[in-house]
């Protein structure tokens, strides 16, 4: 039986935040079971909003919380590294309204986590089992999701760029794997698409030191690619952070096809909106009579167009 977890000790780090720019703090704490994970806006009465799919405002270059008028901008690469090492319950306070990008990867917040140390909890976890597929399509872009024993990803790209271009990667999703294979991968755009972007009011606090960026033919970034496909992988970063504002870890394969934010976060709101599709589970109960895992080939969800 697997049981909740939540931090031993309260940690904290600092930086900018990618689209706004603005100096920001977070401060992670221990929370009690069956809380969830709760950010807490210090520079706003500590006002609450828990990183749940109810809040989900805007989600194009980043996905952003809302509640009550309150914002909290660029979640995703915080509570994909809670999901994925298995923290069930913390308060994040947070003194402005973006997360810090740090160097634009998840591995920061992993080594904080490692710092903190998890605790176990009384409670037992429960686990959203799908129980049969569901799938969003927007033209050439797809995700969908498939009954699964385990919690797997596949996720395809494809870039017009001699640097990236066509890119799928699969895994199964476990502290380890994310740590060594996901949480490295940085956020990265284009040189050619910064003027569009900031005229927009993003990327306002983008650098070399917390993104990578592709000229027309090259990398930027000194020290090149962490990845010969370092974008799919940060792309699966992010699915993993949106994924998680479900509530519940999943046990289910999702197939995305050059999805994003918006995609991501409908597929959750879709799950949300029909219990007929799901089931919520024990640890045992998770890997016992769970219909076979489909094959996304077969189905015609490959990591292809």
């Amino acid at each position: 039986m697997d049981y909740q977890q939540t931090i031993s000790t309260p940690v904290e780090v600092s930086g900018i935040g990618l689209h706004s720019a603005a100096p920001v703090r977070i401060q992670l704490l221990p929370a009690p079971a069956n809380g969830g994970i709760v950010f807490r806006r210090t520079d706003l009465d500590n006002f609450e909003i828990p990183a749940s799919w109810k809040h989900i405002a805007r989600v194009s270059y980043a996905t952003s919380l809302m509640r009550q008028g309150v914002l909290i901008s660029t979640t995703e690469h915080l509570l994909a590294a809670l999901y994925a090492m298995g923290v069930d319950n913390a308060i994040v306070e947070i003194n402005s309204l973006e997360l810090p990008i740090l160097d634009g990867s998840c591995t920061p917040f992993v080594e904080l986590l490692q710092r903190a140390g998890l605790r176990r909890q009384r409670a037992h976890r429960s686990y959203l089992r799908l129980l049969r597929p569901v799938e969003v399509v927007d033209g050439g872009k797809r995700i969908a999701v498939f009954p699964d024993e385990r919690f797997r990803i596949t996720s395809s790209i494809d870039f017009p760029h001699p640097c990236v271009g066509r890119q799928a990667m699969g895994i199964e999703l476990t502290p380890a794997i994310f740590e060594r294979e996901i949480a490295p991968a940085r956020t990265f755009g284009f040189l050619d698409e910064l003027p569009q972007m900031k005229n927009m009011g993003l990327i306002r606090g983008g650098s070399l030191a917390n993104a990578l960026v592709f000229t027309r033919d090259a990398v930027m970034n000194a020290a090149g690619l962490r990845f010969p496909d370092e974008c799919c992988r940060h792309k699966i970063l992010d699915l993993i952070g949106d994924l998680a504002l479900l509530g519940h870890p999943l046990r289910a394969h999702v197939v995305a096809e050059r999805a994003g934010h918006a995609m991501h976060t409908a597929l959750v709101l879709k799950l949300v909106r029909d219990h007929s599709l799901w089931e919520l589970v024990s640890s045992e109960e998770a890997s016992v009579d769970t219909p076979a895992p489909v094959s996304a080939l077969a189905l015609g969800h490959a990591a292809s167009d």
